[in-house]
């Protein structure tokens, strides 16, 4: 009951203190202004509103921006994935298309003549293919036309030799006689090559070339570079090479103090004690190149024609004839003057061998007769007219007597020169030709060459040269030319090089290739006519022909 009654007391005396108009609260104030308190909340609410308004814009333009990102990069990726499919159809179609060229020319066209052996039957697409615009005249005519411009033309050959090759001699010795041992070039005796020597010498007046090899003064000698021995060599930089020259005192590779460290008290009589670890000095070596070890192509050009023209005030009191130089960017390009108002013309080419083969380098060739021209006053041009006149000595004792090959040849020689006159030079020359005709004896039976078949052997000629200058391509006849007999002793290096296509610069030199074409054709145009022009008449039997004949 107490306690009922002290619960009771006590709701009674809290209700009393906590009532607030009994004990009111200190901090407990009621607003004197509850309109402007109202307002004040009103702006605010205002306010707010409008930032959540702004904020909404901003959130409406971010994801339209995020959106409009996200559809460009979809654009980017379908453009990309679009891009991707056409450059592989597009690498797909180069292929095929490479596909079928390559065997276009392996299947359909046949094998290249220069790739042939010697059976007749592996020569598809020359025999009896015609030419256009070429009608040959028949056999009477044609054979006349040879003895009576041809054959009579060249019958002073030999002794036009005889007389260039007495008088290059005693110039020569002259040479020699004025030379030093101990700081001038070393000449060595000349080799006659090119048409003079191999028997098809057509054009007037008649020319004889002749290599000069020459080797450096003690203590140097030459170090041949092939551009085979490199792989980084560009196309047109092929079938030329680069000479090194070498100080002998300075090779150390065959020398022991190279190898051993020598004693404070032992000397290298070869060396010396201050040069077996020295810096070569080649670059200041004679006729280099400035700040180079090779030798140079124009400096050698200056040192020979100082030489030549030396040696010929030295003899020129025995002879009753001048002498000039015929070509100035040619070293030896030389011209014998009579008094009588003729003229001898005549080339001495310094060249220098490579190793002890039969391959010369040579700084400059002739205008006509050089099938490419260096780029570089070091890069030498690698020649084969050695083993050219060779390869035509010994393949002539396996033909039949009177073989018609070198006549083939000089009736092509004669109507290409005579078609030069008419329209100017173009980017055919005689070493095409000649070319041409090698790669036929080695695809051809002995047989095929008899006389009686001089037509047909020179419209294949013909028919082969209009080939290759479609097809842009006419290899060298030895680099890379494995089907070259051993006998003629050709380096291994050069039989495993990469084929040289002569016909390169015609896939470079669109205008050149145009205008030799079409020199080409008007040539095989006019060749009937020109024939019969210079054969005069025929003879009512051919059997008759005089054995020599008159030049015209």
């Amino acid at each position: 009951m107490a306690l009922g009654l002290f619960r009771v007391c006590l709701v009674v005396v809290t209700a009393i203190i906590n009532h607030p108009l009994l004990f009111p609260r200190e901090n407990a104030t009621v607003p004197e202004n509850e309109e402007e308190i109202i307002r004040q909340m009103q702006a605010h609410q205002e306010k707010l509103q409008l930032e959540q308004l702004r904020l909404e814009e901003e959130v409406a333009r971010l994801a339209a921006e995020k959106e409009a990102l996200e559809r460009v990069a979809e654009e980017g990726q379908q453009q990309n994935e679009s891009r991707a499919a056409w450059d592989l159809w597009s690498t797909l179609c180069m292929i095929l298309f490479l596909v079928i060229e390559v065997w276009r020319q392996d299947h359909q066209d046949g094998p290249s003549p220069e790739c042939l052996g010697a059976d007749e039957d592996e020569l598809p697409g020359l025999e009896g293919a015609p030419l256009r615009g070429l009608t040959l005249p028949n056999k009477a005519t044609l054979e006349h036309f040879y003895e009576r411009c041809i054959r009579g033309a060249t019958a002073d050959a030999a002794r036009t030799r005889e007389f260039v090759e007495g008088f290059v001699d005693d110039l020569l010795e002259a040479l020699r006689s004025l030379c030093s041992r101990d700081s001038d070039m070393e000449v060595e005796d000349f080799i006659g090559v090119d048409s003079m020597y191999e028997n098809w010498q057509v054009n007037k007046p008649l020319l004889c070339n002749l290599f000069v090899p020459f080797m450096p003064p003690e203590p140097y000698h030459f170090h041949p570079e092939l551009w085979c021995s490199s792989r980084s060599v560009p196309l047109d930089r092929q079938g030329y090479g680069q000479i090194k020259v070498v100080r002998a005192d300075e090779d150390t590779l065959s020398c022991i103090c190279g190898k051993t460290k020598l004693g404070e008290d032992m000397l290298c009589l070869l060396h010396g004690r201050n040069n077996v670890a020295q810096p070569s000095s080649e670059a200041g070596d004679p006729l280099c190149a400035q700040d180079s070890p090779y030798l140079d192509t124009m400096r050698v050009m200056k040192w020979f024609q100082t030489a030549l023209t030396r040696a010929w005030h030295r003899i020129a009191h025995k002879y009753e004839f001048d002498l000039a130089f015929g070509q100035l960017d040619t070293p030896g390009s030389l011209k014998i003057r009579f008094r009588s108002g003729k003229f001898m013309p005549f080339n001495l080419i310094p060249v220098i061998q490579c190793d002890d083969s039969d391959l010369y380098f040579v700084s400059h060739l002739p205008r006509e007769s050089c099938p490419g021209t260096s780029a570089s006053s070091t890069d030498w041009l690698l020649s084969f007219a050695v083993y050219e006149r060779h390869f035509l000595r010994m393949t002539s004792k396996a033909l039949p007597e009177g073989a018609c090959h070198l006549s083939c040849l000089q009736i092509a020689s004669f109507l290409l020169s005579k078609q030069s006159c008419l329209t100017g030079p173009s980017g055919l020359s005689n070493y095409h030709l000649k070319t041409a005709l090698l790669h036929l004896l080695l695809a051809r039976r002995p047989a095929d060459w008899k006389a009686g078949q001089l037509d047909a052997r020179l419209h294949e000629l013909l028919r082969f040269l209009e080939k290759s200058l479609l097809e842009k391509k006419l290899h060298h006849f030895f680099i890379g030319n494995r089907k070259v007999p051993e006998a003629m002793g050709l380096p291994e290096a050069m039989r495993r090089a990469e084929p040289l296509n002569l016909f390169r610069p015609f896939v470079l030199q669109r205008s050149l290739y145009r205008k030799t074409v079409d020199s080409f054709y008007e040539m095989l145009k006019n060749a009937p006519a020109l024939i019969s022009e210079y054969s005069l008449h025929i003879p009512s039997d051919h059997s008759s022909l005089p054995p020599k004949a008159v030049i015209l």
